[in-house]
């Protein structure tokens, strides 16, 4: 393989992308920004929910990989030639070494601790020793691998929960926006008999499904619509925006004496949450990781 990098402005990015990637037979192409580790860094995509500034880096590295050294040299000969193109700036064009894709990317991904007994493992990894439940999740499309605090939040709710409640309260359990499915797995895994996950994103749904069966636990797949009935949980995943919106529906979820429990909430949204809720329920803060909270409420008997 050999690797083309360009230096381009902000204007640029989008059509020499375009052109490396469907008229000159690039492999693949990425987009960083030029300026990264210096003064000029630029933080272009801030919080969840928050518009970025800009669409593009002021200046950026494109990085192309072409299977032969004279494709990577023709591409970088016609590109340069454009009138469009012009400021746009050859930097390299190397060899790169053959690299097992597979096995660095199973690299990057260790089992992940919920509590000292139960953890979530990809495929490829033994459990460790200590481990009593296991969720075996592979990186996929659909969000929810237990790395990132808002999972790992409401993962360590639902083992310690099942400790201390009666499995006859925690039978019935509504996963909304259930991403991977990990969260409606590990409510199955813990007990629960009749768990629906439910996503708008079809993937997800599919995801989830093989995600269960791979887990040997049995859950209802669905979009939205397909949610029914009240539940003894009602767990969300989310961003504090939709969860604001969705307050009435996933508050109708919850069986009388059930939680709900909403997560994907940051520590200066949380009035906003409390706010958004109080008509039907009273949400605190049950627990923090990093700049992420859960909030819970338990519906009235």
């Amino acid at each position: 393989m050999h690797e083309l990098v360009l230096r381009a402005s902000a204007e640029q990015v989008e059509p020499l992308s375009d052109a490396l990637m469907d008229e000159l037979g690039a492999v693949s192409v990425s987009v960083e920004d030029a300026d990264v580790d210096s003064e000029a860094e630029e933080a272009l995509f801030g919080e969840p929910g928050l518009q970025a500034p800009r669409l593009a880096w002021r200046q950026s590295t494109l990085r192309a990989l072409f299977e032969s050294e004279a494709a990577a040299t023709d591409a970088a000969t016609l590109l340069l030639a454009q009138a469009w193109a012009l400021g746009a700036q050859l930097q390299s064009l190397q060899s790169v070494p053959e690299t097992d894709w597979v096995r660095l990317t199973q690299s990057q991904f260790a089992p992940v601790e919920v509590t000292p007994s139960f953890w979530i493992v990809p495929s490829w990894h033994a459990a460790p020793a200590q481990a009593e439940t296991v969720i075996r999740l592979d990186p996929g499309l659909a969000f929810g691998t237990g790395t990132h605090p808002t999972t790992r939040m409401c993962l360590r709710w639902i083992a310690r929960q099942a400790r201390r409640q009666p499995a006859a309260q925690r039978q019935r359990v509504l996963d909304y926006g259930c991403g991977s499915g990990i969260l409606a797995i590990a409510a199955a895994l813990h007990g629960a008999t009749q768990v629906q996950a439910v996503d708008i994103d079809p993937a997800s749904v599919e995801a989830s499904r093989a995600n269960a069966a791979a887990n040997g636990v049995t859950i209802t797949c669905g979009l939205p619509d397909a949610a029914h009935g009240r539940h003894d949980w009602v767990l969300a995943n989310i961003l504090a925006k939709p969860l604001t919106l969705l307050a009435p529906l996933l508050a109708g979820r919850v069986a009388p004496a059930g939680s709900l429990v909403l997560a994907g909430i940051l520590e200066r949204q949380v009035d906003e949450l409390r706010d958004a809720y109080a008509p039907w329920a009273a949400l605190d803060v049950a627990d923090r990781d990093e700049d992420w909270v859960l909030m819970v409420a338990t519906a009235a008997e």
